[in-house]
């Protein structure tokens, strides 16, 4: 029962605070990208809830449970740097396109190309739809346990929740509910982390589980450690560095910072969520310093806590759970109705109506995609993760100057989707450590190979006539 009143009160939370702190959107500008005037505090607490997805809560939990110190290091070193590495480029981005709102946008308008264009809201936009697809997956089904309401509803009521609050101001509904998101997330880890001391044995418990529950893994560099590194570390680093990359929501906020806070806002962004996967990455050493064996280790925390905390923790990881969830697919509707500016649109009040219609197409896709029976996490994560890498090679390589051929892009990010991910995806289901990280970097390098290749290709072409 007290499932359902925490998600009645957070709706009303999130809702009220859209409504008596924001204003309803009037024009373009103001839906997509706040005007270009967004502050360096509410920007980097919005950046670091945006970067927290739902399953990230039990991810960092499962990965020092399973493995160890060379799993909780692969999962949260990478997540805090690939914040920082997009720094440079989210400034240069801004001094190339002052006016933009799109990554997409940028590049079409770069190279005076549909096909790029297009390309790139294809990999942008079905990113937005996975990792939404991601989030009501994860989030619902522990929302079902706790609370028994069917599966399939509660995947709805999130949508519902997280619709009703960013179609009245766009970015700024998403931006202020961050605020108030990663507050309960941060709220919710100072007190679980603590009481999992005192109920386990404290410090000690802490440091007989670093090596995971089998106590193999405490370094990074020997024999175990690397087979974390071949079969996780590596694609995770990959996945995750290009994931500001390949994500409009970062590069929607890019837009909206003021210029002057841009730096500052990811900077400490990146330091405030480390917070949270630190938190719940000590939880699971705690649970495996215990000897406690999980029944379901991709949700050891909440099983951890469930079982030796007072049974009123679950409430703020609850709000937690809710938190990380929402904060993602708000952002995922705000991004994926960003792509309306990319088209020629007269009406701006018009662009704002087919924005909201994105918005509710974009939910109803990733409702389907999470109640398809059978599918799990894991299968979404696996193009989830390598599919953003797609474009890493091409975007950097574009804002560092170097001028490339539009087919060269267009056909290289097709194959680091149609042959890298595969690759992956094979390697990941028939836990082939070996063939996992050759798809990830041929997820990341062929796009970049490719175009290079068929730029000089072209340029030669050209010098022989």
């Amino acid at each position: 029962m007290y499932g359902i009143i925490v998600l009645l009160i957070y709706a009303l939370i999130m809702i009220g605070a859209t409504v008596f702190f924001t204003k309803k959107a009037k024009n373009t500008d103001d839906f997509h990208v706040a005007n270009r005037n967004l502050g360096t505090i509410t920007s980097m607490l919005s950046i670091a809830a945006t970067w927290i997805w739902a399953p990230a809560l039990f991810v960092s939990s499962t990965q020092a449970y399973q493995t160890g110190l060379p799993g909780l290091f692969w999962f949260l070193v990478p997540n805090i740097a690939c914040l920082m590495v997009f720094i440079p480029f989210a400034k240069k981005i801004r001094e190339k396109m002052p006016n933009g709102v799109t990554l997409s946008g940028y590049m079409g308008k770069t190279y005076h190309s549909n096909k790029v264009k297009g390309i790139y809201i294809f990999q942008l936009g079905g990113l937005s739809i996975l990792s939404t697809a991601v989030q009501l997956l994860a989030g619902s089904q522990v929302l079902h346990l706790l609370t028994g309401i069917p599966f399939w509803l509660i995947t709805i009521l999130l949508a519902i929740i997280a619709f009703s609050y960013s179609q009245f101001s766009g970015i700024k509904a998403s931006v202020t509910t961050d605020v108030i998101q990663i507050g309960m997330i941060l709220i919710g880890c100072a007190i679980i982390l603590p009481l999992s001391f005192k109920y386990s044995g404290g410090i000690s418990t802490l440091l007989s589980g670093i090596g995971g529950i089998t106590g193999e893994y405490t370094s990074l560099f020997d024999k175990r450690g690397l087979v974390v590194l071949l079969s996780y570390g590596l694609p995770t680093t990959i996945g995750l560095i290009s994931g500001p990359f390949g994500d409009q929501s970062f590069w929607q906020r890019t837009f909206s910072i003021k210029k002057s806070s841009i730096g500052k806002a990811f900077f400490f962004g990146a330091l405030i969520f480390g917070l949270v996967p630190l938190s719940m990455g000590l939880v699971g050493y705690i649970a495996a310093g215990t000897g406690f064996i999980a029944t379901d280790t991709s949700m050891v925390n909440f099983e951890f806590i469930s079982s030796i905390l007072p049974q009123w923790v679950l409430v703020p990881f609850l709000f937690m759970i809710i938190s990380g969830l929402l904060s993602t697919v708000d952002s995922n509707l705000c991004s994926a109705a960003s792509f309306t500016c990319d088209f020629a649109i007269k009406d701006k009040q018009d662009n704002i109506k087919k924005s909201k219609l994105v918005m509710i197409a974009l939910l109803v896709v990733a409702i389907c995609i999470a109640n398809i029976p059978g599918i799990t996490v894991t299968h979404l994560f696996l193009f989830y993760g390598t599919f953003r890498a797609s474009t890493l090679l091409p975007t950097v390589l574009t804002l560092k100057g170097k001028k490339l051929s539009s087919n060269g892009i267009f056909i290289g990010i097709l194959c680091s989707l149609f042959i890298g991910l595969p690759v992956y995806s094979a390697g990941a289901l028939c836990n082939i450590p070996v063939l996992q990280t050759v798809g990830s970097l041929l997820s990341l390098l062929l796009s970049g190979t490719v175009a290079i290749a068929m730029t000089r290709l072209e340029a030669n072409k050209i010098a022989s006539r």
